[in-house]
């Protein structure tokens, strides 16, 4: 179990995926949080692994050189903030959603590589100096460097 959150938001499941964080938290997390496997209730360290790389996945993926933003977002998350990811190719994002659908973000590139960045079904081109930003607002409505 403590891979499926991540293989499932991996698949773009939010729901599903959802379910099983929520199950290992809800069932095999301690106080402290870190997670133990049934019945003896050992330590059991790739439970707090897969969660992190469950919520990760849930909400910014990058593979093949594309950066893909809330690919996962369970409904239970309506609204929220995250920063300081890093995405494959040397980027450091950060982003806001409100009911449910992106309303900013900002990509930042360490290394000045090119990338491509999606939501949903937009897709953007973005061509970075190293140290330069990004900022898309709303669903690739505004964008500009900064």
């Amino acid at each position: 179990m403590p891979g499926r959150p991540a293989s499932l938001a991996g698949l773009h499941d939010a729901k599903q995926a959802h379910r099983y964080l929520d199950r290992l938290i809800g069932r095999n997390a301690c106080p402290n949080l870190l997670n133990v496997c049934f019945p003896g209730r050992v330590f059991q360290i790739d439970g707090n692994f897969g969660g992190t790389a469950g919520i990760t996945e849930m909400l910014i993926q990058s593979h093949a050189g594309q950066i893909e933003l809330l690919p996962a977002l369970p409904k239970n998350w309506p609204a929220g903030s995250a920063k300081g990811f890093r995405a494959r190719g040397g980027f450091e994002i950060g982003m806001d959603w409100r009911d449910g659908k992106l309303t900013s973000a900002v990509i930042r590139s360490l290394r000045g590589q090119p990338c491509k960045v999606r939501y949903g079904d937009a897709v953007i081109d973005v061509k970075l100096q190293a140290g330069e930003r990004y900022l898309l607002e709303g669903a690739f409505d505004q964008k500009r460097k900064t």
